[in-house]
């Protein structure tokens, strides 16, 4: 239950990405051999047990949008990877958007698959009209929506039919917004990659950009592969069975060290555009490069289209 192909000479440049220096310097020295001790911040659910072992509670990392949280990612990077320092140093702090509901944000990942940005964000807009708002978008109403009536707004019948399933595990209650929220980055991992269309790339992006998850690696992302290939000063380009364990260093802020990593690459001029290695799965074409400059970028529109805020 793959998500849908792509291929790489696809790729397109993004007309908001801002060149940023070519050249970021190399440190000389080596990372210290010991990491600095910091203990990790957790968010308890006092209700909840873990999946593998009820006896105990499960944590949850706090939100990078949690007060002080993101300041203290770039700290500890700074100590525990002295080579992030020139890309820290060369980018600003980045700037987290308010999160929209879990549905929809998943219900936007699968319609711009396989689309450039201007193309995905014009079905959308039909697809926020056909739903009558983007506030009225849920389980019900896209369940509502008959394959004829979103194949007349230009979404495939595949893609309608992952929309469906996404939206019956919901009205089947195998998903909520709450539960999601709640869930462990394993549990939620293992989860949503049950959704028809949604694989492990899309899932990790969904953690990080929407859900603000601190400690998340895309070890498939091809652009997060390079950078680390450059960083490090690799011969080759690291597996993706090898990105844990090269970047254990920056654990448990891997998702910040990421959005390092990705300006370092679209700062060298290489393709950042994601691509997914084994088990079908694939990246949502140019969105991961709007979903970068929206992580930084306020004026991005990636995940501001329409005014419904989560909570209101």
């Amino acid at each position: 239950m793959g998500e849908e192909s792509e291929s790489e000479s696809q790729s397109q440049p993004n007309p908001n990405t801002t060149t940023y220096l070519t050249n970021v310097p190399r440190q000389s020295h080596s990372p210290p051999s010991k990491l600095p001790s910091r203990p990790r911040k957790f968010r308890k659910l006092s209700n909840t047990t873990d999946s593998h072992n009820n006896s105990n509670p499960r944590l949850i990392p706090r939100s990078l949008s949690s007060e002080g949280e993101l300041e203290s990612a770039i700290n500890y990077l700074k100590s525990s990877d002295p080579l992030l320092i020139p890309l820290i140093q060369t980018y600003p702090l980045p700037i987290l958007e308010l999160s929209q509901p879990p549905f929809l944000a998943l219900t936007k990942s699968i319609l711009f698959q396989q689309l450039a940005f201007k193309a995905g964000s014009s079905i959308y807009s039909r697809f926020i009209s056909l739903c009558g708002g983007e506030c009225n978008i849920s389980p019900d109403i896209v369940l509502g929506l008959t394959p004829q009536q979103l194949r007349q707004i230009g979404i495939s019948a595949r893609k309608a039919s992952y929309l469906h399933d996404l939206a019956r595990k919901y009205q089947n209650g195998i998903l909520s917004d709450k539960s999601i929220v709640e869930m462990d980055d394993k549990s939620l991992f293992a989860m949503l990659t049950m959704v028809n269309g949604v694989g492990p790339w899309s899932v990790h992006m969904f953690m990080i950009f929407s859900l603000h998850r601190p400690d998340v690696l895309p070890i498939h992302d091809l652009g997060i592969r390079k950078g680390v290939k450059m960083l490090y000063g690799l011969e080759d380009l690291p597996r993706p069975s090898q990105m844990d364990q090269l970047c254990e260093k920056w654990k448990p802020y891997r998702s910040v060290a990421s959005w390092y990593i990705w300006r370092f690459v679209e700062a060298k001029g290489a393709n950042s555009k994601a691509t997914v290695v084994g088990n079908s799965d694939v990246s949502l074409q140019l969105l991961l490069q709007q979903q970068h400059q929206h992580f930084l970028d306020p004026l991005n529109e990636i995940h501001n289209v329409g005014a419904c805020a989560w909570g209101q």
